[in-house]
């Protein structure tokens, strides 16, 4: 810990980086509009407010959220053994040496392979037990728009699955156990339900596509909880940063690699 965040106290120390996760986490839910406007039902789409109203809105409500959020996660995570370790060294008053890059680089693509693959496991599995779809048409989103919902994911999905929800879950198991739970299988118990609740974040989306039946919300859950828990594990042993980027590069193998094959394979 630098003698400046301590000097400071949790929150204080928190503030900083918070600002620099705020502004990325709210300019990301924006750049993920084009993508779920493109899966969502036209009957929905019709009830949105104008763009010049919906932009604002949207910006302001992430702006709070992912502030609250951001700051939480920041000012509790340090505490368990959880933090940001990149964006707290660029914000020290007395830093120290940088930290290593390398490995978590390597383990940040290791887990990428693993959610993607975790995926066309659960696809190949399950997608012929699917129900008929509720359109005729499926909407395929192109790889502009995944390219844009990457970072959303990359991003904001970290800040409030990983930072917040993970730290928050930890660090209500170790307060309301008065230390009988340990830090270790507190996050534990924190990434598992993170991940299930990353996995029933997606089944809106889905709800969307197919009749909610059992197989499409096992799939789902599947699909979105195993990469939730790679994730998190990634949060876990090497900070915020390196959930960020395994989450991104796999955002980029499903939404921009994936329609670019399947458009290349059509043509």
């Amino acid at each position: 810990m630098n003698p400046g965040a301590a000097v400071q106290g949790p929150w204080g120390a928190a503030a900083r980086p918070a600002i620099v996760l705020v502004l990325a986490g709210s300019l990301s839910t924006l750049a993920v509009l084009p993508y779920a406007l493109e899966l969502m039902a036209p009957e929905l789409r019709r009830l949105l407010p104008p763009l010049h109203v919906l932009l604002p809105a949207q910006f302001v409500q992430a702006l709070v959220l992912m502030g609250l959020m951001s700051w939480i996660g920041l000012a509790l995570g340090p505490g368990l053994g959880l933090d940001a370790p990149w964006l707290r060294h660029a914000f020290a008053r007395a830093p120290g040496p940088a930290p290593a890059w390398r490995r978590p680089l390597l383990e940040a693509m290791a887990g990428a392979v693993i959610a993607v693959a975790a995926v066309a496991v659960v696809m190949a599995l399950l997608d012929e037990r699917l129900p008929p779809m509720r359109v005729a048409e499926p909407p395929r989103p192109g790889p502009g728009v995944g390219l844009l919902a990457s970072f959303y994911g990359a991003i904001g999905e970290e800040i409030q699955m990983r930072l917040f929800l993970v730290t928050l879950l930890a660090w209500l198991l170790m307060r309301g156990s008065r230390g009988r739970i340990a830090a270790r299988p507190a996050i534990g118990i924190g990434i598992v339900l993170a991940a299930l609740a990353f996995g029933a974040g997606h089944l809106p989306a889905a709800a969307q596509l197919w009749p909610l039946d059992a197989i499409v919300v096992t799939r789902t859950l599947l699909a979105n909880g195993v990469a939730g828990l790679v994730f998190g594990v990634l949060y876990a042993r090497r900070g915020l940063e390196t959930a960020m980027a395994s989450h991104f590069l796999a955002d980029l193998a499903l939404h921009v690699a994936g329609p670019l094959l399947a458009g290349a394979a059509a043509s």
